[in-house]
């Protein structure tokens, strides 16, 4: 029996999955960006508990790769790479892109996941109804001219934080928007039993989240001088 937990926390919505021979076997989610640093650790513990109970053996951790939220993320990768070392088990990076795209395979004909990277740009990549990567993640600033080519003959279905923002600007009859899409633990399990089957691990000392952008620090508005 493989047993693997999964993490997910690069947007506002952080979750932690139990899957056992891949399927999901317990799950929790909380929805405020603000709490992260909070509730993963809780949430991991509670996972690390029920593991022990039923007495599984944890044989991987799978972690939510990026783009996204950089607090996030480093909260994320910092618990997966903690539970690497205390038991010595491998890390299985995911594509936070692709776990967002699973939600719609095979409904369309190309795929884009959006998440929010403030004003009109956006971490994105596309990929076909099979999951196969068409374009890689990247910054980009979306305009009247995005996916203009492949939007005259094929659907593309836009998805995601960063979605809703673009309607005013990607107009097209081939273009469906879903607003309302983030990426979950449990979406994360096919792909993270896959790759343990076939021993893609992470390196866990040199692991780096996908930032696509450098950090930027930022001043909390109630800060007073």
């Amino acid at each position: 029996m493989i047993c693997i937990l999964s993490i997910e926390s690069s947007t506002q919505t952080c979750s932690i999955a139990v899957s056992t021979d891949g399927k999901l076997v317990w799950n929790k989610e909380n929805s405020d960006l603000t709490s992260h640093s909070a509730v993963l650790g809780v949430f991991v513990a509670e996972a690390v508990r029920f593991i022990q109970a039923n007495n599984f053996r944890l044989d991987a951790v799978a972690v939510s790769e990026g783009p996204g939220s950089y607090t996030g993320l480093r909260i994320g990768i910092s618990l997966a790479k903690g539970l690497c070392f205390g038991k010595d088990i491998p890390l299985i990076a995911v594509s936070t892109l692709k776990i967002m795209a699973k939600r719609f395979v095979p409904s369309f004909s190309y795929l884009c996941p959006m998440i929010d990277a403030r004003r009109m740009e956006v971490y994105t990549a596309l990929f076909d109804g099979n999951l196969n990567e068409i374009i890689p993640a990247r910054a980009v600033i979306i305009n009247e001219n995005s996916y203009r080519d492949l939007l005259t003959h094929e659907k593309i279905i836009f998805f995601g934080s960063g979605a809703e923002k673009c309607k005013t600007v990607i107009r097209s009859e081939n273009a469906v928007f879903r607003n309302y899409v983030h990426p979950s633990a449990s979406d994360m399990i096919e792909e993270a039993e896959q790759a343990f089957k076939e021993k893609i691990f992470a390196d866990t000392a040199y692991f780096e989240p996908l930032y696509l952008k450098e950090f930027q620090a930022t001043i909390p508005k109630n800060k007073v001088f």
